[in-house]
């Protein structure tokens, strides 16, 4: 292939990519197989000196421009070299190049006129990160539109390209867009030859408001002055059509029902971000991609406003299972006590009514809460005999046990072999005297330690004996 003209040493021109008022875009190959891409600038450069007004600016901007690739991005073109051609005199600058179609060619057949919702936030997110990229090192785009972002087959990544107009001065910047720029992606302070980091920002939301609707807001209908001319002044004074009803009119007809219904279900965050991007004036937009971003990601994860129709069902859903949580801890606390449980209906998952509130549990569950309340009421009903049968031997058993007698008028018991079991003695003995030896109740309570004493210790007949002697009796009274 002839080639048109010698870009420099070592680079090779392979033909041109695209051409425009703002300069031409070259494919380019150094020695090997490294395929690059060479933007050359409009305004030629005649003498490479400081003295050139032209050449001065140029390398100031081509100064900035190597900021953005002091920390790599892969949203953002890595830019390789910058120079003078050695014929014709233009300045240009060398990027990488990247392999994919351009977002404006993803757009037209047979490609849909819209992008789902899924690709759209993907795509948001890709190029707000590389204008925060570029604006942390401030860096102004000034020409961001649909063929400036590139689809990178190999990394799936959406790419920032083409800084020419970061480039170029303030009077080639302003020459060039009036003239020969996309006039539908500039701002309306670009009219007046004007770029700040918001500008970047309203030309970013108008690639989302395309993406949605299908179109830019205010299309062009000729490369006309006049028709120009009718689209800076729209963007100045114009209201931004509605983007969902253009979305609506611009559904793909192949798309079934059940998907145009889920493609029009638009985050009411995202039409907000771009509602914001499309501000008529500079400084009711985001500040800079860096605030854009921040805004973006937060958006995406939580609500930026609770009181938003569509976030209003988070609450609902989370009141409700508030309510269903009180009434299950409520039912678990009633069952532990084992009240207020009422069955409605046996299956596998039974409704338990407590109080005001219904909760469903498993029948396992349900199961195990009745055998738990079976055992209990056994194990009362057990221990409730036991202590009825010790009041009836109390008053209707009364036989004495076994027991060693006192001595009438000594504190001392009599010796073992002295102590004699008599079953027919009677109830109350009566000494040589004629006196009742022991009440009947002084008894039992002398019989009750001697019991207590015997119990506690059986294996030690010394240990027993030696209790008795140590006996309190200072309460039996004769």
């Amino acid at each position: 292939m002839s080639k048109v003209f010698t870009i420099t040493e070592g680079l090779e021109n392979m033909g041109a990519l695209r051409t425009g008022g703002q300069g031409s875009v070259y494919k380019g190959r150094r020695y090997g197989p490294i395929i690059t891409a060479v933007k050359l600038l409009p305004t030629p450069i005649h003498t490479e000196s400081t003295d050139d007004k032209n050449f001065r600016n140029f390398q100031n901007e081509v100064e900035k421009l190597k900021k953005v690739n002091e920390e790599p991005n892969p949203n953002v073109v890595k830019i390789l070299n910058s120079g003078i051609t050695e014929s014709g005199s233009f300045p240009f600058i060398e990027m990488e190049y990247i392999d994919g179609p351009d977002l404006e060619d993803l757009l037209k057949p047979p490609h849909e006129a819209i992008f789902t919702i899924k690709e759209i936030i993907k795509l948001a997110d890709q190029l707000a990160n590389a204008l925060s990229h570029c604006h942390k090192v401030s860096v102004k785009h000034g020409d961001i539109k649909s063929n400036n972002v590139k689809f990178n087959i190999h990394t799936g990544n959406y790419v920032l390209l083409d800084f020419g107009l970061s480039a170029m001065s303030d009077d080639q910047r302003r020459t060039s867009i009036r003239h020969a720029g996309a006039i539908e992606f500039m701002a309306p302070e670009q009219n007046e030859g004007l770029m700040y980091f918001q500008t970047d920002v309203y030309s970013y939301g108008i690639i989302l408001y395309e993406l949605i609707g299908g179109q830019v807001p205010f299309p062009l209908n000729d490369n006309g002055e006049t028709s120009r001319n009718a689209v800076m002044l729209a963007h100045m004074e114009k209201q931004v059509p509605d983007v969902m009803e253009l979305r609506k009119k611009n559904l793909p007809a192949g798309w079934t029902e059940e998907k145009k219904q889920h493609e029009m279900q638009v985050p009411a965050w995202l039409l907000k971000i771009v509602a914001k991007c499309l501000e008529k004036e500079p400084e009711n937009r985001y500040a800079n991609g860096i605030e854009l971003q921040e805004v973006l990601v937060y958006s995406s994860i939580s609500a930026v406003n609770s009181t938003d129709v569509d976030d209003s069902w988070n609450a609902s859903v989370l009141l409700k299972e508030n309510e269903r949580l009180q009434g299950l801890l409520l039912y678990y606390q009633e069952a532990e006590s084992a009240r207020g449980v009422h069955v409605v209906n046996p299956g596998t998952e039974t409704p338990v009514v407590v109080g005001k509130h219904a909760v469903r549990i498993s029948k396992p569950l349900f199961i195990s809460l009745i055998v738990v309340l079976v055992a209990l009421t056994g194990f009362s009903s057990v221990m409730a005999i036991k202590h009825r049968k010790g009041i009836y031997n109390t008053f209707f058993k009364s036989t004495t046990p076994p027991r060693d007698t006192l001595s009438q008028g000594s504190t001392q018991a009599r010796p073992d072999s002295q102590v004699k079991k008599d079953t027919h003695e009677e109830t109350q003995p009566v000494n040589n005297d004629g006196a009742a030896s022991i009440p009947p109740e002084v008894d039992s309570l002398a019989d009750s330690i001697l019991r207590g004493v015997k119990h506690k210790s059986k294996s030690d007949p010394q240990f027993y004996r030696d209790s008795i002697k140590n006996a309190d009796t200072s309460k039996l009274s004769f």
